[in-house]
C-alpha cells in the first residue's frame, strides 16, 4: 500500500470501563501528527456519556451500538484505533461490515480463542483488580487502575484527581463492569483473516494483559506487529509519540508487506 493521502476519519474506541475522557490529550496529538486525520471518539454502552445504559452481554451488540451512533457512512475512509476490549469491538466491526472500514490499529488486546484466561487477565494482578473494583474511595480506585494500566501515571496527582472527577460525573455501575467482562470473556472472533489492513501494537510492560496475547493475534493472522519495550497497558498514555510513529510507519510502508521486525 502506498502512503495514504487525503482526509480520513479515525474512530478511537476505549476498553473495559473506560471512556473518551481517558484518552486525555492523545486525540489532539494524533490529529496534529497524522496528515488528514479527523479523530472521533466513541463511548461504549455503560461507559462515558452512556453510563446510564446497560452494557451489552456481547461484543457484537456493543459494536452495533457504536456503529449506529457513528453512522455507517463516514464520507471518507474510516479507520479504527482501539484499545483492549475496544479492539474486540473493532475486529467484530471489520468481520461484519468490512466495506465500512479502511483499516484498524489494535492495541494490547486479547482473544479467548488464542490465549488462556490467565494471560488475557494476567493472573498476577487479580488481587489488585479485585481491590480496585471493591474500593469505595474514588481517587484510590482510579489510582489503582492507573497502577495496573500505566508505568507511571499513578504517581501524577493531578491525573488521578482528573480521573476521579470523570468517574464522579459519569460513574461506572458495578453491574456493567461484570457485563463487560462477560462480553470480553465470551467473544469469539471470526476465523477469517481480517479483510482490511490491521496493525497490532503491544507493550512489553503491560501488567494487565500479557504481551503474548498481542503476539498470538499477529501470528495467527500474519499481521504486522510492533511491541513497545516497556510501556504499560495504556500505550497511548505512556508513550503517545511512539504510538503515533508506529502508526505513521504502518501507513507509509503498507501493511501488506511481511514485517521485518517484531519490536
Amino acid at each position: 500500500m502506498s502512503e495514504r493521502t487525503g482526509p480520513a476519519e479515525w474512530v478511537f474506541i476505549r476498553g473495559l470501563v473506560r471512556e473518551s475522557a481517558h484518552w486525555d490529550g492523545f486525540p489532539q496529538v494524533f490529529s496534529g501528527a497524522v496528515p488528514g486525520a479527523r479523530v472521533r471518539t466513541v463511548d461504549l454502552p455503560g461507559n462515558g456519556r452512556h453510563w446510564r445504559l446497560d452494557s451489552p452481554l456481547s461484543i457484537r451488540e456493543t459494536m452495533e451500538f457504536a456503529r449506529a451512533e457513528l453512522g455507517t457512512e463516514a464520507g471518507m475512509p474510516r479507520y479504527l484505533l482501539a484499545l483492549s476490549l475496544g479492539a474486540m469491538v473493532a475486529l467484530e466491526w471489520i468481520a461484519r461490515h468490512p466495506r465500512e472500514i479502511a483499516g484498524a490499529v489494535l492495541i494490547n488486546t486479547s482473544l479467548s480463542s488464542l490465549s488462556p484466561l490467565y494471560r488475557r487477565l494476567n493472573w498476577r494482578v487479580w488481587p489488585e483488580v479485585v481491590r480496585a473494583l471493591l474500593t469505595a474511595d474514588v481517587a484510590a480506585r482510579e489510582r489503582a487502575i492507573l497502577r495496573l494500566t500505566s508505568r507511571s501515571a499513578a504517581e501524577e496527582p493531578l491525573r488521578v484527581l482528573a480521573r476521579a472527577e470523570v468517574y464522579r460525573q459519569r460513574p461506572i455501575r458495578k453491574a456493567n463492569v461484570f457485563r463487560q467482562l462477560w462480553a470480553a470473556a465470551h467473544y469469539r472472533p471470526s476465523a477469517e483473516t481480517p479483510a482490511v489492513p490491521v496493525l497490532v501494537l503491544g507493550s512489553r510492560g503491560d501488567r494487565l494483559v500479557c504481551p503474548e496475547c498481542s503476539e498470538a493475534i499477529a501470528r495467527h493472522w500474519g499481521l504486522p506487529l510492533k511491541m513497545h519495550p516497556d510501556a504499560g497497558h495504556d500505550l497511548p498514555l505512556d508513550d503517545p509519540a511512539w504510538t503515533v510513529e508506529a502508526i505513521l510507519a504502518w501507513l507509509g510502508t503498507g501493511p501488506e508487506r511481511e514485517p521485518d521486525s517484531r519490536g
